[in-house]
C-alpha cells in the first residue's frame, strides 16, 4: 500500500489511477491463478464461481467494511466512467454465458474489453495531468527511488499472492471433505479466499485515509476479474468453461444487480456512508445464508428467496430510483 501511494507521487499520477490498475490487478492475481488452475484440472465450475462470488464479495464486503472504517469519498470520474464500465462488463459476461459456456471467442471479446478499459484509464491519467489534478511531489524523479518503490510493491504482492495460495489450497481440501459442490466451493470458499488480498488492501487504504484507492481497488479488481481472469482462462483453457444453470439464473443476476447497486449508492453525494456500508454487509449476509441453506438442503433457502423477491428487491428498487432522482436534481 505504501509503495503504491509513493509510486503515484513519483509518477505524478492520481492515487485513483494506481488503485484502478496496479493495486487492483495485483490483488486479483490469486484469482487469475486459481481460475487457470481449475480450468486445466477440469474444475471449471470452481473458476467461474470464484469470479462471480469474488465480485459480489468485493462490492458488498470490501466496500462495506471499508466504509465502516471511514466514509468513502468517490471520485466523479469513477461514477461517470468506471462504474458504468463495471456494469457493462457484468452484463457482457451474462450475455456471453447465455449458452452455458465461455469459449475462446468469448474470451477474446473479454480481453479486448480489458484492453479498451486500460486505454480509458490511461486517458483519464493524462486528463488529470493536464488539469493539474496530481499529487504535488517536490522531489525529483530519481530512477533509483522509483526502482525501490517498484521493488517494494513487487515484494508485497509476491507475499500477498503466496499467502493466498496457501489459504486457497487448504480451504479447497477442507470444503471437499465437507461434501460441497464445486459451484458452492467457488462462490464461497475460493471467492472469499482469493478476494482477501483486495479486502486487506482496501482496508489498509481506508485506515491510511487513501479513500480513492480503497474504492478504485474494488472497481478495478472487479473489471479485471471479469475481463482479464475470465477472458484469459476461457481463451487458453483446453475446453470451454461450463456455466451451470444455477449460476446463469441466480448467481450472475446477483452479480449484475450488485454492480448496478453501486451506481446510485455512489451517486448519493459521491460518498459511501457507514450506514450504507452496513446495508452492503447485510446484503452479503443474506446471500451467504442462502448459499449455506442451499448447499445443505435446508428449507431456509426457499424462504430466503421469497423474502428477497417480495421485500428486499422492491426496497432496493425504490432506493435506486430515489437516489437516481436526487442525483439528477442536483
Amino acid at each position: 500500500m505504501r509503495g503504491a501511494v509513493r509510486l503515484a507521487a513519483l509518477l505524478r499520477v492520481r492515487p485513483l489511477i494506481i488503485g484502478l490498475t496496479v493495486v487492483a490487478f495485483g490483488s486479483s492475481a490469486p484469482q487469475m491463478a486459481v481460475s487457470l488452475q481449475s480450468a486445466f484440472s477440469d474444475n471449471t465450475d470452481i473458476g467461474v464461481g470464484s469470479v462471480i462470488g469474488g465480485n459480489i464479495f468485493n462490492v458488498l464486503v470490501t466496500l462495506g467494511l471499508s466504509a465502516l472504517i471511514i466514509p468513502l469519498r468517490v471520485a466523479r470520474e469513477l461514477v461517470r466512467i468506471d462504474i458504468p464500465l463495471m456494469i457493462g462488463a457484468s452484463l457482457l459476461v451474462c450475455l456471453l454465458a447465455w449458452d452455458h459456456q465461455l469459449g475462446p471467442f468469448e474470451g477474446m471479446i473479454l480481453l479486448i474489453g480489458l484492453l479498451a478499459y486500460l486505454l480509458i484509464v490511461l486517458r483519464q491519467s493524462g486528463y488529470g495531468a493536464r488539469h493539474g489534478k496530481v499529487i504535488n511531489d517536490p522531489r525529483p524523479r530519481q530512477t533509483g527511488l522509483l526502482l525501490m518503490r517498484l521493488a517494494a510493491m513487487a515484494v508485497g504482492l509476491a507475499l500477498l499472492i503466496s499467502g493466498s495460495h496457501l489459504l486457497v489450497n487448504s480451504t479447497v481440501v477442507l470444503a471437499a471433505d465437507l461434501g460441497l459442490s464445486e459451484r458452492i466451493i467457488g462462490l464461497t470458499v475460493i471467492a472469499v479466499s482469493t478476494s482477501l488480498p483486495a479486502l486487506v488492501t482496501s482496508l489498509i487504504a481506508a485506515i491510511r485515509g487513501e479513500r480513492h484507492i480503497a474504492v478504485g481497488n474494488v472497481v478495478g479488481s472487479n473489471l479485471f476479474n471479469l475481463c482479464g481472469v475470465l477472458g484469459l482462462t476461457a481463451l487458453i483453457a483446453p475446453q470451454p468453461l461450463s456455466v451451470s444453470p444455477n449460476a446463469l439464473t441466480f448467481d450472475l443476476p446477483i452479480m449484475l444487480g450488485v454492480a448496478v447497486l453501486c451506481l446510485p449508492l455512489m451517486l448519493s453525494a459521491y460518498r459511501i456512508t457507514r450506514a450504507e456500508g452496513l446495508l452492503l454487509l447485510a446484503l452479503y449476509m443474506a446471500y451467504g445464508l442462502h448459499l449455506v441453506a442451499l448447499s445443505t438442503g435446508m428449507a431456509l433457502a426457499e424462504r430466503l428467496e421469497q423474502v428477497v423477491m417480495v421485500y428486499v428487491l422492491p426496497v432496493l428498487a425504490v432506493f435506486i430510483v430515489y437516489t437516481a432522482l436526487k442525483a439528477w436534481r442536483h
